[in-house]
């Protein structure tokens, strides 16, 4: 398998490091959701274009699931990943051999461009991995980078991954900020562990800069742990969505380019996610608002151990028809069972 390996940026501090975990690269999705604004086509060609690229992001083809083919627009599959700082990645995202993927997610947009589906897997699902037998999902990009964890989750959803994004969760600061803050309806109140604590309450609740990133972060204030940390990712998102696809931001130029500005410091992506191929789906979704957007987490059947680790138990009964729902491009109808 080949390494993933990506030009190099920047090298943030040893604090910044810790700070850098694996989200849902929402700012892909924004780049996306951004391109059906048609009249910035311009501004977006040229900031999208500079988003540094992953090369050699995906398996040898002959490990992949067969190409989607058909006429017309075709149902497309972005994977969306981020690193921790746990492997040596040299200070940034450049070497992802050796990290691991604390979140992942797979934007399913429909062939007819009406509906979002997005379906999170919990990072400590067990999994077969290529090569290396049963672990855990994450590991899957310490022992052979992106490719070796598109090549799993592909074979987990038995369907062609089309592109892939990834995200330094750190530019969620600058994201908030740019969009004049976020609203997210908060189901439970919480505080976050470590110093600084960061207090949240119940109900309707204003996000933007430093906040962001603990609100969607915590995990040890929750007793499902990750299940919970997930479903505030989901949240955050669903809520920066909502404000990109506002009146208030779609009809000001200059909020969206200092929002793409944003994210593209933060984001890796592969070679055929650029300006041409964003701009054309991002026309094709101009229909699309956030109510068409739904999120949903891989089924389980809860947590357990292997091998003294704590891992998710797959409910492997479900993934059959998740695979259906991919392969027929009927994700939108697919409703997952109520975890135990």
């Amino acid at each position: 398998m080949t390494e993933s390996t990506v030009r190099h940026r920047r090298a943030p501090s040893e604090k910044k490091r810790r700070l850098r975990i694996a989200i849902i690269a929402a700012g892909s999705v924004l780049v996306l959701l951004l391109g059906s604004v048609g009249v910035y086509a311009f501004i977006l060609s040229q900031k999208i274009d500079g988003v540094e690229k992953i090369v050699e992001a995906f398996p040898e083809e002959s490990l992949r699931p067969p190409a989607a083919v058909g006429d017309g627009p075709l149902p497309q599959n972005i994977l969306l990943l981020g690193s921790d700082s746990r492997g040596a990645i040299g200070g940034n995202l450049d070497d992802t051999k050796g990290t691991r993927s604390d979140t992942m997610m797979i934007v399913h947009i429909s062939a007819d461009r009406k509906s979002i589906q997005v379906m999170s897997l919990m990072r400590d699902s067990w999994v077969d991995i290529p090569g290396r037998g049963q672990a855990k999902l994450n590991a899957a990009m310490a022992y052979g980078g992106v490719p070796l964890a598109v090549q799993t989750i592909e074979g987990i959803i038995d369907s062609r991954i089309d592109h892939i994004a990834m995200v330094d969760f750190e530019g969620f600061k600058d994201i908030t900020d740019a969009l004049g803050g976020v609203t997210v309806n908060n189901p439970r109140a919480f505080s976050t562990y470590g110093n600084p604590s960061y207090t949240f309450a119940k109900g309707a609740i204003s996000l933007r800069g430093e906040r962001a990133l603990p609100f969607v972060r915590e995990r040890h204030a929750f007793s499902d742990g990750d299940f919970t940390r997930v479903a505030n990712q989901q949240l955050f998102i669903k809520a920066v969505m909502a404000k990109v696809l506002s009146k208030e931001t779609l009809t000001n130029p200059a909020t969206i380019s200092n929002l793409v500005s944003a994210i593209a410091p933060y984001m890796l992506v592969d070679d055929g996610l650029n300006s041409s191929y964003a701009v054309s789906l991002g026309l094709e979704l101009r229909s699309i608002r956030v109510d068409d957007v739904r999120f949903f987490t891989m089924p389980s059947l809860g947590t357990g151990t292997e091998g003294g680790q704590s891992i998710v138990k797959v409910d492997w009964d479900e993934v059959p028809k998740i695979q259906k729902a991919f392969d027929d491009d009927t994700l939108d109808s697919y409703t997952p069972p109520v975890r135990p």
